[in-house]
């Protein structure tokens, strides 16, 4: 393993197996701390830290020549690498609270919406009617929509289009959208 150019002090309740020495661990820590990582995350930074350096071993790669400063480099960028992650996060939270609607329509305002949309329903052709009550009420997929009905999927894309915009022509002609 890592023993060529790691020296292991037998530091008392240290672990020979492990290619971290106590001081070692410490430093890491210290510059994970120091980079931001919460306290709570220390404990997997270290992980990735011995995690580094025994897929090093394994790969049959030599043992850096001074572990405490690779350890420290590979800290600091899972510090990095923590902080983007953290950011990402919180990125697509936001762009997922956007896609929210902001405000509820109130009770009269969904009622004139949906006496609206049910008189657009009633002028559409039946077959159009059927498609949008499949796909929008009864939420199924145009393939399932396709075989229930026994048409190709490109006909019921087509009545689905067709009767949407007939339905978005009714409710801007009645003021309602």
């Amino acid at each position: 393993m890592l023993r060529g150019r790691v020296r292991f002090r037998g530091a008392a309740g240290a672990d020979p197996a492990d290619p971290l020495e106590p001081e070692q661990e410490r430093r890491v820590r210290a510059v994970l701390a120091l980079g931001g990582v919460p306290q709570a995350d220390l404990a997997d930074g270290v992980q990735h830290v011995r995690l580094r350096l025994l897929e090093r071993a394994a790969a049959g790669k030599e043992a850096p020549r001074d572990v405490s400063a690779w350890a420290a480099v590979v800290a600091s960028n899972w510090a990095m690498d923590w902080h983007r992650a953290r950011r990402r996060q919180e990125r697509v939270g936001e762009r997922l609270a956007s896609l929210r609607p902001a405000e509820q329509p109130s009770g009269e305002d969904s009622s004139v919406l949906q006496l609206s949309v049910a008189h657009g329903l009633d002028e559409l052709t039946d077959a159009q009617r059927q498609v949008v009550t499949l796909r929008f009420y009864a939420d199924l997929a145009v393939r399932d929509i396709a075989a229930e009905l026994g048409v190709p999927e490109g006909t019921v894309k087509s009545r689905l289009h067709s009767a949407v915009r007939a339905l978005r022509a009714r409710l801007h002609e009645d003021e309602v959208v």
